[in-house]
């Protein structure tokens, strides 16, 4: 197996797996502005590559499949979400959910996933390809966490807009291409720009903050905007033969108690310099806050089969593993353990050898 990128998160270690995704990301800032967010189209790298509409390959069977190259698969299922779904953390397009579905499974399982995106610009990306796809066997949603940091970003933008808060307003809606922190040692500054630092005035700027509401009022907003939203795939969907399934993605302070040694290195190292998603989370990390959250959201999507991967993770034989490269995610061993939990709560492995004229899997 391609090693994982559990330690990719020690200050000042410079890996070509980060400078992938670093570039990866710094690229999709290129988009039109009149388009639906998407990364760099025919990106091509050792880490992670697109095709022609900006999504992230999946492999099957030795052959890579995108929503722009089905090839002659009968039938597809997809993905669905944001960043751990996309596979962020991954050392490969091999190493994505996606793709351990699709070697689970034995179907095609295609990566409709872009950074960032909350619940209904996932619906929008689907609604733009769906003319591709044909036919549909499953569609598997894992996402939640987007939608949560987008209802306090709607917050930071309706507060005050002076000249030194139109500065940090981008820093925030930057915080959606980080993905990876910075990586290598700083460039060190020249003689001449010390010596200017050193001579220039003084300037008391205060930090700039923005005060959010409470954890509690996000979470059930961003609930409800999840399971509207979800109706809104069901009533989509019903007059086809594909099943849609709803999961919470994990979240690391959501899934566990305890933290085997590289993820506390890791969150040691979090804590120090948060990133402007995790401040977009402020507050919302505490267990009873997360069960009230999807809770929320099942009542809300009823009658949509909704999961939650942070009390299914531990499931996995390999939970005590390092499995996160930061809070939301994962590497490769991380990847594969939530293709595994997945496959097996939705009964999908026994289709590996299955007529495809049979009736399909009701999920309830």
């Amino acid at each position: 197996m391609t090693p994982t990128v559990a330690a990719t998160h020690a200050p000042g270690l410079a890996s070509p797996l980060h400078q992938d995704y670093q570039r990866f990301l710094l690229l999709g800032n290129r988009r039109a502005p009149h388009t639906l967010h998407v990364h760099e189209c025919g990106y091509r790298s050792g880490t992670i590559n697109t095709d022609a509409l900006g999504l992230r390959y999946s492999h099957c069977a030795g052959k890579r499949y995108s929503a722009a190259e089905r090839g002659g698969a009968p039938r597809i299922n997809l993905l669905v979400g944001g960043s751990t779904a996309l596979g962020i953390g991954a050392s490969s397009d091999e190493h994505t959910v996606a793709s351990h579905l699709s070697m689970l499974t034995g179907e095609v399982w295609l990566n409709l996933a872009g950074c960032g995106l909350n619940a209904s610009q996932e619906l929008l990306l689907f609604l733009t390809h769906q003319h591709r796809f044909g036919e549909i066997g499953h569609v598997v949603l894992l996402s939640g966490l987007n939608t949560l940091a987008h209802e306090a970003l709607g917050e930071v933008l309706a507060g005050p807009q002076g000249p030194q808060q139109a500065k940090a307003h981008q820093a925030y809606l930057n915080s959606f291409n980080e993905g990876m922190p910075p990586v290598g040692p700083a460039r060190r500054a020249s003689l001449w720009q010390r010596l200017s630092q050193a001579l220039a005035p003084r300037r008391n700027e205060p930090a700039l903050s923005w005060p959010l509401s409470a954890p509690e009022k996000r979470l059930a907003r961003a609930a409800d905007s999840i399971g509207r939203t979800l109706r809104q795939w069901e009533r989509m969907l019903a007059d086809s033969h594909a099943t849609f399934t709803f999961i919470l993605q994990p979240l690391l302070p959501w899934c566990r108690e305890t933290l085997p040694t590289g993820e506390q290195a890791m969150l040691s190292a979090l804590n120090q310099r948060p990133t402007n998603f995790d401040r977009l989370l402020e507050g919302a990390f505490d267990s009873q806050l997360h069960m009230a959250f999807f809770r929320r959201i099942k009542s809300q999507a009823d009658p949509v089969a909704c999961y939650d991967m942070n009390s299914m993770l531990s499931s996995s034989p390999v939970f005590g593993a390092d499995l996160f490269v930061d809070r939301l995610h994962l590497n490769d061993l991380g990847n594969n353990a939530l293709a595994k939990v997945i496959t097996a709560k939705l009964g999908l492995a026994q289709e590996r050898h299955a007529q495809r004229k049979v009736t399909p899997i009701k999920l309830v």
